[in-house]
């Protein structure tokens, strides 16, 4: 009977013990989704940032202010921060491929990417308002490209 009684005892602290664990990895599988989605908050907020102050950098750009080659690295290194930050944000598809491609080309077709700034300051305004067609005139953009040229 006494050996009954220490069985009983040890499957109800067990249960206690296995309702505890069970909680408890709960609470920590919700504070990590938490956790995991105000970082993507955080980088969407930046990707947008990044793109913001290229088009910025685009406008004083085609307004001719100052060294326009510096103004063009800083359009680019600009475009080339928003593609990082693209990289981190998990539901971005097809738009990371874009938005990898026009960093391509504004790096290896400057001279080409300097006559369709407007046209990328319009797509990046779009972008960054999302505006999915801001994903297709960046992608014309691309299109328009001559790639076996300089």
């Amino acid at each position: 009977m006494n050996q009954e009684k220490i069985m009983k005892r040890r499957m109800i602290t067990a249960i206690i013990l296995w309702i505890v664990t069970l909680i408890t990895l709960l609470v920590f599988i919700a504070l990590y989704i938490d956790e995991t989605h105000r970082v993507q908050e955080t980088y969407k907020k930046q990707y947008k940032t990044e793109l913001s102050h290229a088009s910025k950098e685009i406008e004083l750009y085609l307004k001719n202010s100052g060294d326009v080659d510096l103004r063009y690295r800083r359009i680019t290194s600009y475009v080339t921060c928003a593609n990082s930050y693209s990289f981190l944000i998990e539901d971005m598809g097809n738009d990371q491929v874009i938005i990898n491609e026009v960093t391509t080309c504004m790096i290896k077709y400057p001279e080409q990417m300097t006559a369709k700034l407007e046209d990328l300051k319009t797509a990046l305004d779009d972008i960054s308002s999302d505006l999915d067609k801001g994903y297709d005139e960046a992608q014309a953009i691309v299109d328009s490209v001559d790639k076996k040229g300089y």
